[in-house]
């Protein structure tokens, strides 16, 4: 069975190279530029949301991280953050992500760390 990846991005090229990569991997990917599939997480049942902290003209990534991860119904649920900031690191741990991807990333990184997480 395919695992299943959420992936929000805010550029639209991150977004189809990513899902096209994922999707070559093997994963089963719901792609978009909004965090509308957040809202039906339950429905979609991931192993992994791959999400970036700047989602244009919507809640900071960071922010969604921390809601699904004190969500007693998504808090084992594995969540990446994405970014360009340098503070990466710092900002995943303060919002309880499971992991970071820096941009821009090296292709087989961003896959070893979704594969990673959705074991």
């Amino acid at each position: 069975m395919k695992k299943k990846v959420v992936l929000v991005q805010d550029n639209e090229e991150i977004l189809e190279i990513m899902d096209q990569v994922l999707e070559e991997e093997g994963f089963d990917v719901t792609p978009s530029l909004t965090t509308e599939p957040i809202k039906n997480i339950d429905k979609i049942d991931p192993d992994v949301v791959v999400i970036d902290d700047h989602i244009k003209g919507e809640v900071k990534g960071s922010k969604v991280v921390k809601e699904l991860k004190n969500d007693p119904q998504t808090e084992d649920l594995s969540v990446v953050l994405t970014s360009t900031s340098d503070k990466l690191p710092q900002q995943a741990k303060d919002c309880n992500a499971d992991d970071y991807i820096e941009k821009p990333f090296d292709i087989d990184h961003m896959v070893d760390v979704v594969k990673r997480n959705a074991e």
